[in-house]
């Protein structure tokens, strides 16, 4: 209805959580609504937030958001030894995705799952510097010319390369590669890091110490590995058999879970209708009285991080990728 519109801003404040599809009486499907009102926005009339133009412009130039240079990716890897994935003698690409390489916070984890990987006597290997963003959130925002053309790189490369299997840290990542893909003919087994790790803990490849000092845990469901991709049990199974005190369920947990206020690309957008989203979650995850609060995304831990300072609860409840508690209590 024009530019600037109350039904502009509510298109945009969409973090395609999936929520409203779960809860639909007459099933309607509105995410992949919202998205192609976005595309029209953005492809048709060019009009889009404006915090928004330097992301993508960095993604179309460097194909990450931050618009760092392609070889800081394997900056992580300063003090431990990876290897390059190599077609027919590496089983799994490793990929770190851009949050991973890039984000402060984000490498701990990854460092985490390297470790648990090495541990657990997994072959694997990365592309480092010839790695490029999965596009998930390009997409979300209704870029899709350039979406197009990364998933068209990504595609040839995984191609060229050889890669059959592929580990990734970041559900939007994971969800991307799993099912987007698909349109663009490729067919990967993709698994989550949660689901690996709780593969290789009941398969005995890896031992955790079940009295780990992990005080009173929860876990926050991220929307695009539990809703989108049915990814509930495995995380919660980690949990247990690394907990000492057990973990506790939040009030809004599984399929009906809250969303951390980063999906759907607004993890690049200031929020400014109502109250925060994730200072919601945050309070719901005070409520509990916890030690730690468990995540298996990157944008989830940066934004329920964020949410804890804003609460001035960061030093009492720490919040941790499910990797990095496995790291801690591994035997």
């Amino acid at each position: 209805n024009g530019e600037g519109s109350v039904e502009e801003e509510a298109i945009w404040a969409c973090t395609t959580c999936g929520a409203c599809m779960e809860v639909c009486p007459v099933f309607i499907e509105h995410v992949p609504r919202i998205i192609d009102m976005r595309r029209n926005l953005v492809e048709m009339n060019a009009r889009f937030p404006e915090e928004l133009l330097t992301f993508f412009e960095n993604m179309e130039q460097r194909s990450n958001p931050w618009g760092m240079a392609p070889s800081d990716r394997t900056k992580w890897t300063a003090n431990i030894d990876i290897k390059p994935f190599e077609a027919g003698e590496t089983e799994y690409l490793f990929y770190v995705g851009c949050a991973g390489a890039f984000d402060a916070r984000a490498r701990h984890v990854t460092l985490a799952i390297a470790k648990i990987l090495n541990a657990a006597g997994i072959s694997w290997g990365i592309l480092g510097k010839e790695e490029q963003c999965c596009g998930d959130s390009l997409r979300r925002l209704g870029n899709e010319y350039v979406f197009n053309r990364q998933a068209q790189e990504n595609v040839k490369l995984f191609t060229e390369k050889g890669v059959t299997k592929m580990i990734t840290m970041c559900p939007h990542c994971y969800s991307t590669f799993k099912n987007d893909y698909r349109q663009y003919g490729l067919e990967l087994e993709v698994v989550h890091h949660t689901e690996l790790i709780n593969k290789l803990i009941q398969q005995g490849k890896l031992k955790t110490d079940g009295a780990g000092d992990t005080g009173r845990v929860v876990f926050h469901d991220s929307c695009y590995l539990g809703r989108y991709n049915n990814v509930f049990d495995q995380p919660r199974s980690i949990l247990r058999s690394v907990s000492k005190d057990g973990f506790k369920e939040l009030n809004r947990y599984g399929r009906e879970s809250f969303c951390c206020g980063a999906g759907g690309g607004r993890m690049w957008m200031e929020e400014t209708i109502g109250k925060r989203i994730n200072l919601e979650r945050s309070e719901e995850i005070v409520a509990k009285q916890v030690t730690n609060v468990a995540v298996a995304c990157p944008f989830c831990l940066t934004m329920i991080e964020d949410g804890m300072k804003d609460l001035g609860k960061e030093e009492v409840i720490k919040t941790l990728d499910i990797a990095e508690l496995v790291e801690k209590n591994m035997e």
